[in-house]
């Protein structure tokens, strides 16, 4: 089994959207479901790390607390421009935990990701990158919130984080992916896996007390309109990690 190469390479700027769109969605309150987890379940115990990407007071996206007033998610949660703010911590979207404003946001040339600085530095713990995300079998956990049916608007979006524990699976399993620079993630049992609007959440690598980030969801593997019938892909975090570090100085 290859390790996943630490190279960035040019990855495609138009790439399939979850649930089979055609290109990354843009977030917006209007037309885009909160974040999903389909199969997964409550979560079972609190990340420090974990954010609320809101806009409005309504959940766009997830993010991940990376120093104390730096978060990082997918670049096309924040394509639209707007006035973010995140809730760190909690694993209620709606109450809990640190909120914070957005001052800034830098976009990857490339790649979908993008790191968003706060207006100011939280107490919470923020979650190491890890120097790589992992070879193929590397078992992996993705948590969100929002809706748990796979089809667009079938339902509303639960307060509490979801988790969803999966693994990486090899990059032939994912359509149009950019091996050096993303991650193919397993949809376990054929109907399990990340969905509309998850977009930006952590995918994470270790243990309790010791995870790793590795990847943000970016997209479906497999172009179809109903969640989880295919691997996902998502952003290689740590891939990228010394542009995020010169980008968050």
């Amino acid at each position: 089994m290859r390790k996943r190469s630490l190279l960035i390479g040019v990855v495609a700027a138009a790439c399939t959207a979850l649930g089979g769109l055609s290109a990354p969605a843009v977030a917006t309150p209007a037309d885009t479901p909160e974040t999903m987890i389909i199969g997964g379940h409550d979560a079972t115990e609190q990340y420090s790390f974990i954010a609320s990407l809101q806009s409005g007071g309504r959940h766009l996206c997830g993010a991940s607390l990376i120093k104390p007033d730096w978060v990082v998610t997918a670049a096309h949660c924040v394509q639209g421009g707007g006035q973010f703010t995140v809730r760190v911590g909690s694993n209620d979207r709606t109450s809990g935990g640190e909120q914070a404003g957005v001052t800034r946001v830098k976009t990857h040339p490339g790649g979908d990701l993008a790191v968003l600085q706060l207006d100011r530095q939280l107490r919470s713990r923020p979650i190491d990158i890890a120097s790589e995300s992992g070879s193929v079998g590397t078992r992996t956990r993705i948590v969100g919130w929002g809706q748990t049916c796979p089809t667009r608007g079938c339902g509303g979006a639960p307060r509490t984080l979801q988790e969803l524990g999966t693994s990486i699976v090899g990059d032939a399993e994912c359509g149009g992916i950019s091996g050096s620079t993303e991650i193919c993630t397993d949809n376990p049992g054929g109907d399990s896996g990340a969905c509309y609007g998850d977009s930006g959440g952590p995918q994470i690598k270790g243990a309790p007390g010791s995870w790793e980030l590795i990847g943000a969801t970016s997209r479906s593997g497999n172009g179809s309109p109903v969640c989880a019938t295919g691997p996902s892909v998502y952003t290689d975090v740590a891939a990228y990690s010394h542009w995020i570090a010169r980008s968050t100085r």
